[in-house]
């Protein structure tokens, strides 16, 4: 049950990044862009996992606190509009870089 309290949000370092071990031009770029959407998609499994688990202990009368459930359908709606944002703006960088000329 201690999974159901809210975390604190962290910031994301996007200019410092973890030794990956790769060190080939323009990779770095890549295994920083996949390491972020990697943890959007997680936070988004997370905290369905945590919402589905809020609504049966409340439908089976074991939570105490009925906040938790409104706390974490928000939280998981905001993980799943996080993931929808970095798709949309992936997506339309994407969009942008095809329509160069050269």
């Amino acid at each position: 049950m201690d999974e159901m309290f809210i975390r604190p949000i962290q910031l994301m370092q996007i200019g410092e990044q973890q030794d990956t071990g790769i060190k080939a031009i323009g990779k770095e770029g890549v295994s920083l862009f996949k390491d972020i959407f990697q943890s959007a998609i997680e936070d988004v499994v997370t905290t369905d996992t945590q919402l589905n688990q809020a609504e049966y202990l409340l439908t089976t009368g074991q939570l105490d606190n009925p906040a938790m459930i409104t706390t974490a359908a928000a939280e998981a709606t905001l993980a799943v509009d996080l993931l929808v944002q970095l798709r949309n703006q992936a997506q339309q960088a994407y969009t942008q870089l095809m329509n160069i000329n050269i």
